[in-house]
């Protein structure tokens, strides 16, 4: 306990808070520190059905004795809650006798305001029970579960099959088995309430009432707010985790890679109270009494901001790989069972533009492997079928380019063509044949003129 003991009181408050929320206490917030009135805590519980409130006193070190436990009865009195209250003192030292017989005569006479009593020993006990760093009073991350990171009721590699069923000109059957990975990202979902309240002498200019929840990246380096589609995934799944068990997965994916979480339940906190303290302040114009104009910058204090829940989960993130011939299709989402939020799609996407999307229209080279959009996606002239202009050989016949899968149908169809007669040569370029008798005569003549008969 000897670095608890070192702790300013507000840090020991700072960890306490932590330690409470922890076990599970709602609404768990500090008082107002410049006239805390002995009550350094607040927080609630639910007994029977029925909300109590809950007083706490800190004494970060030495002995505490029984004037210490009666102040705080006279706090619980008349701290202003329209519900049963009791009492609660934590010390990293120990209590006197008078002290605990005064908390304990307190609990036999059914006092409408007990006093409960925790000593270093006490905390000692909670801190291997939530995972508290004694060394240095912070509250460290134990979590062993994730998201699920696929859907058991179907194949692990059903949502990338799913995507390649969008594509034109290309089967199920001839998709190989994709290579599938995954890797159990840490994140945090955080719940805070923000209560603040603003005044000037002509009174209130502005006030804060608001409960944010968001879900933040949990790896090393500084916390990043995920997007709000993944904060849904996470936040609406939180009831359905299941242990991370890397050799479990190791039997569904090729790779499995588990990484850290990089700080403390505590910085994670204090980051999350800081960046709310950030969001909320603002600045207010208003008139004064003597009918001037202000602008005061209104920002909450630390005291005004109490986070009610930091919730450690893993956020599996499924990486798919499918090679198709000279390319590689990479298809990345973060997944919750069967839910799932796509983060890389590299199969809605042309690989000669910058074409991307679900909405648009893709085709299959069977020639090279290029998922191509409609405006590279040609038809080969020899065969019919589609060909990328990534890979096809062109040439113009009747003033028109067409388009071959390599030398040899270029070359077979040279000789087709020179077989045709005019009329058939010149349906090779149907816009000019179909236009006007003009065209078509233009045309035949300038097939005439190539083929050295005029």
């Amino acid at each position: 306990m000897a670095v608890l003991d070192d702790l300013s009181g507000f840090e020991f408050e700072d960890v306490m808070e932590d330690v409470f929320r922890n076990l599970g206490y709602e609404n768990v917030r500090q008082a107002d520190r410049t006239a805390d009135e002995g009550r350094d805590v607040i927080m609630e519980e639910v007994v029977d059905g029925r909300r109590r409130a809950i007083i706490v006193e800190c004494k970060h070190t030495g002995t505490v004795g029984r004037p210490v436990v009666q102040k705080l009865h006279s706090a619980i009195a008349t701290f202003d809650f329209g519900g049963p209250k009791r009492g609660m003192i934590v010390t990293t030292g120990r209590f006197t006798n008078p002290a605990q017989e005064y908390a304990d005569r307190l609990q036999q006479n059914d006092d409408p305001h007990p006093i409960e009593l925790l000593d270093g020993e006490d905390l000692r006990e909670i801190a291997d029970e939530i995972g508290l760093d004694l060394y240095n009073g912070r509250i460290e991350i134990l979590c062993d579960e994730t998201l699920r990171p696929h859907d058991p009721a179907v194949n692990v590699d059903a949502a990338v099959m799913e995507a390649f069923r969008d594509i034109e000109n290309i089967e199920a059957a001839d998709l190989p088995e994709p290579h599938s990975a995954v890797t159990f990202r840490p994140v945090v979902a955080v719940t805070a309430d923000t209560n603040a309240v603003f005044e000037t002498s002509v009174g209130v200019i502005h006030r804060i009432n608001d409960r944010t929840r968001f879900v933040a990246h949990a790896e090393r380096g500084q916390p990043q707010v995920v997007d709000e589609d993944v904060a849904t995934l996470v936040t609406e799944n939180l009831h359905a985790t299941v242990d991370l068990d890397a050799e479990q997965f190791g039997e569904v994916f090729a790779d499995v890679e588990e990484r850290r979480f990089g700080q403390t339940q505590t910085e994670y906190k204090e980051w999350a109270v800081e960046r709310l303290q950030q969001h909320h302040t603002t600045t207010v114009t208003y008139t004064g009494d003597n009918n001037v104009t202000y602008d005061k910058t209104c920002e909450p204090n630390r005291s005004d901001i109490s986070v009610q829940s930091i919730e450690p989960v893993y956020l599996p993130e499924v990486r798919h790989t499918t090679d198709l011939q000279e390319y590689i299709y990479p298809y990345e989402y973060y997944a919750a069972g069967p839910s799932r939020v796509t983060a890389e799609d590299g199969i809605h996407r042309c690989l000669h533009c910058d074409t991307s999307g679900i909405d648009e229209t893709y085709t299959y080279c069977s020639n090279c492997g290029a998922i191509a959009c409609s405006s590279h996606t040609k038809t080969e002239r020899l065969e019919g079928e589609p060909v990328c202009t990534g890979c096809a050989v062109t040439e113009r016949f009747s003033l028109k380019t067409k388009y071959f899968y390599d030398e040899e149908n270029l070359e077979a169809f040279r000789e087709e063509y020179a077989s045709m007669p005019l009329h058939e040569k010149a349906m090779e370029n149907k816009w000019l044949a179909g236009g006007s008798v003009v065209a078509t005569l233009l045309v035949v003549v300038g097939l005439l003129v190539i083929g050295g008969i005029i």
